[in-house]
């Protein structure tokens, strides 16, 4: 078999399992590999064909990445369902950047509080705060409910 139809094969299985993710990073090795097709088919040796999908692979993730960078905001509550719900502070993991344990829907969860929320800093344990954010799997708790 020619080494553009392996290229071609493999990119269209790394295309068809990007529709499965929805991530955009397979997407983007899929189009490396026809990248290395496109050389193979061109006549180029087997090591310039892995540097034309290595690189347009390298590139492609990294705008892929700052792509969800710039998509994602910690301090935009996005689709956060949660977002106003009182939360119970557990303790504080540490106080001097703002990191702690609250208790939500019958579960700790890892928390901290936004910046610049001077209030919050000096509970006690057992004070409700409010659910401004969620950045991953850490919310981001204020004093104040959000606006």
């Amino acid at each position: 078999m020619q080494d553009y139809l392996i290229w071609t094969i493999v990119a269209f299985v790394l295309i068809i399992v990007e529709m499965v993710t929805g991530t955009f990073y397979l997407l983007v090795l899929g189009i490396g590999a026809f990248a290395g097709a496109l050389a193979a088919w061109l006549g180029a040796p087997f090591l310039v064909q892995v540097a034309a999908a290595g690189l347009v692979s390298v590139i492609g993730t990294w705008w892929v990445f700052k792509w969800h960078a710039k998509q994602h905001r910690p301090d935009d509550p996005g689709n956060a369902l949660d977002v106003g719900q009182t939360v119970t502070l557990v303790r504080w993991l540490n106080q001097a950047d703002g990191s702690m344990k609250v208790k939500y829907r019958g579960a700790e969860w890892d928390a901290r509080v936004k910046p610049g929320d001077l209030a919050s800093a000096n509970l006690a344990e057992g004070a409700y705060l409010y659910i401004l954010a969620q950045d991953g799997q850490t919310l981001v708790v204020g004093s104040q409910r959000a606006q």
